[in-house]
């Protein structure tokens, strides 16, 4: 896995993926930046969320739970210091459909962040991740 970053003195950068994809990175303006494109911490929460979420569409598909769609939302907590790590995450997956059975979408989920899910494997161990399970029909 290979990935490409330029960047300017304004703290623009641009990141790029071997497949050719490609998207901006900013800073705040507490630093100087502009707020443009996402910040690195952003990042690292879109990951978890993408990450998990794939893996949990994944195994609702295998569970059969009959599902439309999921949604995601992340929160960060952050120590005030710096570096400024993440302290607490709640990830809360909201997934569409109808007859979706609680116990299979709650296990789904569960595997998902706690199991399977590179980037939450990757996190420090001291940060606490909490999963919301929602149906929504």
């Amino acid at each position: 896995m290979h990935i490409e970053v330029s960047g300017t003195p304004d703290f623009k950068f641009r990141a790029k993926a071997g497949n050719g994809y490609a998207f901006d990175i900013g800073a705040s303006k507490s630093i100087g930046g502009d707020e443009s494109g996402f910040r690195p911490m952003e990042l690292v929460l879109a990951a978890l969320a993408t990450c998990s979420g794939i893996d949990a569409v994944n195994i609702l598909k295998k569970s059969r739970v009959p599902f439309t769609s999921i949604d995601i939302d992340v929160d960060g907590d952050r120590k005030d210091a710096i570096p400024a790590p993440f302290t607490k995450i709640t990830v809360t997956f909201r997934i569409h459909g109808q007859g979706i059975d609680r116990a299979k979408a709650e296990k789904a989920v569960s595997l998902s962040l706690e199991k399977y899910c590179s980037v939450s494997a990757s996190l420090d161990p001291g940060i606490s991740i909490t999963a919301v399970t929602v149906l929504d029909s």
